[in-house]
This record gives structure tokens, C-alpha cells and sequence, in this order.
């Protein structure tokens, strides 16, 4: 089996290259759902978090997401002891996510994926790009953030380029080249690497 990662900064459209493969019938696993799956409903997490950053990061166990993320966008060392708290989590559960999965070739998306040293346990990465006003306009249509807020979240995460040059494919996503293409294009260079 083949585990390939695909990242890229916040807005370039990585959920939107998966739901592109799922329809390909590839099996993906995304990083970020788990890890607001764990943060939400796991009682050893939770009390980690809670220990961490103060038990107003929750109310009635479920978590205050904005106060949580305001936190740690505006803290990197708060953004980094996060991460290393919910990483073990995900970690694990990728591991046994992948232990029941068939397919020669699997797909893990994660925002930070060489920023949690991911990578490690990957084949390949594949990375998503755009450029950083088309990034910013989709998630303000998508998230309702303001621009200021925006190139906080991008400024906290390893920069586009750092991510580009650190993968072994890319993906441009600029609503002008074909998507299809590029990722069938990919897919035939890992089909022909899994079958030899």
C-alpha cells in the first residue's frame, strides 16, 4: 500500500482535490476532521486541553472553537503545544484507519503535515497550490473571516512555498488548468511505482 499525503496552505482547495479522488474510488483519510473529532469527544484529550489552556476552552465538554483558535493563531508556541497534544491522537487512529483500507494507493490530507512530521510515514506528497488572493477570497466566502484574521492563520502555518518545495508533486489550482488531468497525470506515476 501506498500512503500519500496532500497539504498545502489554508484555501488553496485540498478537500476539494479529495472529494475528486473519492469519486476516483481512492480511499481518504482527512487529518483535520479526526483531529476536531478527537478534540471534541475524547475525555483524555479534552482534559489535556483543558490542563493546558484552561478549562473556559470548553463548555460542557464541547469546545469553544473560536476562543480555542484565537488562542492559538495568535500564540505559535500555544499553535505548537496544540498540535503536539492532538497529534499522538490522530497518529494512531491514521494507523489503524489504514490497517482497513484495500486499495494499492491511499490518500491522507492534512494541513500540516510536515509541520507534525507526518510526512515521515508517507510515500509522497502531494501539494496544493493557488495563489494567496485566491486563497484569501475563497475562505472569506467559506469562513466568513476577515482579511486581517486570514494572513494571521496563513502566517502561523509553513509558508506555500516551504510546502511546495518540500513535496513531490503539486497540483495548481487556479480554476485554469484541469484538476483531472493533473491528478490523473500523478496517479499513473504512483500506479506504475506501486506495481513495480
Amino acid at each position: 500500500m501506498k500512503r500519500i499525503g496532500i497539504t498545502g496552505g489554508i484555501g488553496v482547495g485540498k478537500t476539494y482535490i479529495t472529494d475528486i479522488l473519492r469519486r476516483l474510488n481512492y480511499p481518504v483519510y482527512n487529518s483535520d476532521l479526526v483531529s476536531k473529532r478527537y478534540i471534541n469527544n475524547d475525555i483524555q484529550l479534552i482534559a489535556l486541553i483543558k490542563q493546558e489552556f484552561g478549562d473556559d476552552m470548553y463548555n460542557n465538554d464541547v469546545v469553544n472553537s473560536s476562543k480555542l483558535s484565537d488562542l492559538v493563531f495568535s500564540n505559535p508556541s500555544k499553535l505548537s503545544k496544540l498540535n503536539s497534544l492532538v497529534h499522538p491522537f490522530v497518529k494512531k487512529d491514521f494507523t489503524i484507519w489504514c490497517n482497513n483500507q484495500d486499495s494499492k494507493i491511499i490518500f491522507k490530507e492534512a494541513a500540516i503535515l510536515f509541520e507534525s512530521r507526518s510526512n515521515i510515514e508517507l510515500d509522497a506528497v502531494i501539494c496544493v497550490c493557488a495563489n494567496e488572493d485566491l486563497r484569501i477570497s475563497r475562505i472569506k466566502k467559506r469562513d466568513k473571516k476577515t482579511e486581517r484574521e486570514i494572513r494571521l492563520i496563513i502566517s502561523r502555518q509553513l509558508s506555500q512555498d516551504e510546502k511546495e518545495r518540500l513535496s513531490d508533486f503539486k497540483i495548481i489550482n487556479n480554476g485554469k488548468s484541469s484538476l483531472l488531468l493533473q491528478i490523473n497525470s500523478i496517479l499513473q506515476t504512483l500506479k506504475k511505482v506501486t506495481n513495480n
